[in-house]
């Protein structure tokens, strides 16, 4: 039997324009795409922080997680993008406040930009909630 896909959602109108979700849960599995360091009005927080910006994705991450009836500590990986990786360091402090008893495994990498030059992180996350 298939499982059911459940889309969740952090109420940013472009997510039915373009067709993408902030989470996806099929049975025991979570993605959370690609979460920026946005308020709820979608401003950056933390411009030029990247400590401060990657505690906002997280905080984005944790309460989709939340809402798919997971956590973090469900988290099996995170993938942390950044527009310089000669920040990695204050990238990972923050990431350690979020991962630390969850203990996933992570990728680091960097890219030319985002679409918001603000951004200096986004951060994507799998889970897997046990049985």
């Amino acid at each position: 039997m298939p499982h059911k896909r459940e889309l969740i959602s952090n109420g940013n109108p472009m997510e039915t324009i373009v067709g993408f979700s902030r989470a996806v849960r099929v049975g025991n599995f979570i993605a959370v795409g690609g979460t920026a360091p946005v308020d709820q009005e979608g401003k950056t927080v933390g411009v030029g922080d990247v400590f401060v910006q990657t505690k906002q994705c997280f905080e984005i991450i944790k309460a989709a997680l939340e809402q798919a009836g997971s956590g973090l500590h469900d988290i099996v990986r995170t993938r942390v993008i950044l527009t310089d990786i000669d920040n990695w360091k204050q990238a990972i402090e923050a990431r350690k406040l979020y991962c630390l008893d969850a203990r996933p495994v992570d990728t680091i990498m960097a890219i030319d930009r985002f679409v918001n030059p603000e951004w200096l992180v986004e951060i994507e996350v799998d889970a897997v909630v046990a049985d």
